[in-house]
């Protein structure tokens, strides 16, 4: 019961924080983009601070979840942190839940119940030999590269998209990491985890992984990137459990069959949770939020509109876009 509270508790801080700091990255200077300044120019900006606040009490609380259970049982309890963040978002957006909100809500839970009763993720299997630790990890780093490398040649709302399924792969094999070190640290105490490559290995992937998310944040509204990052995250990280934690799942062709049906369920749930006008987009002069997208009174989305080759500011240039001023063609200077 400890390992649900400590997760459910994780994920409700992680929604929070990933709202704020959206809520703050859309106003940094583009020109920032996979730059390491943004992290320099949102360390400004209270509310991202707040956010991050948020996000770091959820990291907390989710290594201690995984110090006591299980990478595959714990992440995708960490997933409904969309519902959380949820609800902030329909705070600021006042958007009501509708019959796709509740959807996406039913689906995520019930994704998550399905694969936890018919997986029974337990742990105490043989240790994964080093090459096989390395291969799976190498494999996570290498999609990820593939991910960032494929999403600079995108527009904008295609690489949020991308950059956060990068961010994704990142934080769950993160999350493997961070059971191995706890773990250390129990058995072996603190000089042992300091000696070791792990815990270092769990400070970049944390580094790198915000700043690809933040990237996503600022690039596209929340809807084109927390879906992704949320999907991402506990498919990596079960994957990382099972391939070098000695995580088990039961592998009966019933069973099989049905977590592969509940982690169908989750990423819809996620997806369709994502898709839905309470979370927010940028704001337009207007006041309303969106990207440009109309949404129904039952809460469905048409979707946001994808925006112009123009609208990619130059990846060269330092200098902050000025109200007013486009980036397509020149201005009148009187």
């Amino acid at each position: 019961m400890a390992v649900f509270l400590l997760a459910l508790s994780a994920a409700c801080f992680l929604g929070l924080g990933f709202v704020l700091q959206q809520h703050a990255a859309q106003r940094a200077p583009r020109a920032d983009l996979l730059h390491w300044r943004l992290l320099l120019d949102l360390l400004r900006m209270p509310e991202w601070l707040l956010g991050t606040g948020f996000m770091v009490i959820g990291l907390i609380l989710s290594a201690l979840a995984l110090n006591q259970g299980e990478v595959s049982l714990v992440e995708p309890l960490l997933a409904t942190n969309l519902i959380f963040a949820m609800a902030l978002a329909r705070v600021l957006t006042r958007q009501t839940l509708g019959r796709s909100g509740w959807a996406g809500v039913v689906l995520l839970a019930l994704g998550v119940t399905v694969f936890i009763v018919a997986g029974r993720p337990t742990g105490g299997g043989p240790p994964a030999s080093e090459l096989r630790h390395w291969l799976v990890i190498g494999t996570v780093v290498g999609l990820t590269l593939l991910l960032v490398s494929f999403a600079r040649r995108l527009p904008l709302f295609e690489e949020a998209t991308l950059l956060a399924l990068a961010a994704g792969l990142l934080y769950g094999l993160q999350d493997a990491l961070t059971r191995t070190t706890t773990q250390r640290l129990d058995h072996q105490g603190l000089d042992a985890v300091l000696r070791s490559w792990q815990p270092y290995a769990v400070v970049a992937a944390g580094v790198v992984g915000l700043l690809l998310v933040q990237s996503a944040f600022e690039a596209a509204p929340l809807r084109m990137s927390l879906p992704a990052l949320t999907a991402a995250q506990p498919i990596s990280g079960i994957v990382c459990a099972v391939g070098f934690l000695g995580d088990r799942l039961r592998v009966t062709p019933g069973a099989l069959a049905w977590e592969v049906i509940g982690l169908i369920a989750v990423v819809i749930g996620v997806v369709v949770i994502g898709r839905h006008p309470a979370l927010p987009g940028t704001t337009g002069p207007s006041g309303s939020t969106g990207a440009g997208g109309s949404s129904d009174t039952d809460g469905t989305d048409s979707g946001p509109e994808p925006p112009g080759p123009s609208d990619r500011p130059p990846r060269a240039s330092t200098e902050e876009d000025t109200p007013g001023t486009g980036t397509g063609g020149p201005t009148d200077t009187g």
